[in-house]
């Protein structure tokens, strides 16, 4: 996964520095602002290429059949290895990381920000950056429209998924981005660095688990960390472009409803 992009310094001279804690406003204003995202200046230029990559490793693993083989050797492997333990981590993985846990998981987060902490912008801002990871890998699983590993083809089957497309997951999309999310909200705090560290691991484990239970390539997983990170850069840098005149039309009342 890529790491968080620098912040911009300039973006302290408009509005608040951003360095607060979820549990705060953003740092010496008043709740409800508007909360600037880290700033990377080629943020554009940056998503792209990231993208690029992504689109030409689904190209190529779509013309090259014996890598699809080889890859889901990989597969096969851990399927001829499951045990209990395992199978049950991954398989809550597979639920909590999922379209309706996780939603649920942003939302309720998001809320949290909004009517207990008091401040709405910031809730908006968590919740586009967190669901940006699936936005990428759906617009990148219609593109690209790779098959998901034949299951018929694996010793222990846990979840079969044959309606969609494989490349790339969205469960490790998800992570990535939710990732970037909860760091946003700590950075410039003593909980920024175990907020990212742990958040890397959780999104290696969630990409592991997606292997295990036989629903992804190897590639698949690899390339949500790519794809993730490009919807990140696309939706900080739109959120700092056109968030303050977003945030001038929402209501007081509604931006921060504890006062």
């Amino acid at each position: 996964m890529t790491g968080p992009a620098p912040l911009d310094r300039s973006a302290e001279r408009h509005g608040s520095s951003g360095t607060g804690s979820a549990g705060t406003g953003s740092s010496g204003t008043a709740a409800g602002r508007f909360w600037p995202l880290p700033r990377q200046r080629h943020w554009l230029l940056l998503a792209v290429l990231l993208s690029a990559v992504v689109i030409a490793l689904g190209v190529t693993v779509k013309l090259l059949p014996g890598d699809t083989a080889a890859e889901l050797g990989i597969d096969q492997n851990l399927s001829q290895h499951h045990i209990a333990v395992l199978t049950a981590v991954a398989m809550a993985i597979n639920l909590v990381f999922g379209p309706v846990v996780g939603l649920a998981v942003v939302a309720v987060i998001a809320l949290v920000i909004w009517l207990v902490r008091g401040d709405l912008v910031k809730a908006v801002a968590f919740g586009l950056v967190a669901c940006s990871g699936w936005a990428a890998s759906e617009a990148f699983k219609l593109l690209i429209a790779r098959q998901r590993p034949d299951q018929g083809l694996l010793v222990d089957p846990l979840s079969p998924e044959t309606g969609s497309n494989s490349f790339p997951s969205g469960h490790v999309s998800f992570a990535v981005a939710l990732t970037f999310a909860l760091f946003f909200l700590v950075r410039g705090t003593r909980w920024a660095r175990p907020v990212a560290v742990l958040g890397a691991v959780v999104a290696v484990i969630v990409a592991w688990s997606r292997l295990y239970v036989g629903v992804h390539y190897p590639t698949d997983v690899t390339a949500s960390f790519l794809a993730a990170s490009a919807a990140v850069l696309v939706v900080t840098g739109l959120w700092n472009r056109f968030g303050p005149a977003l945030a001038e039309r929402i209501p007081a009342a509604l931006r921060s409803p504890r006062r």
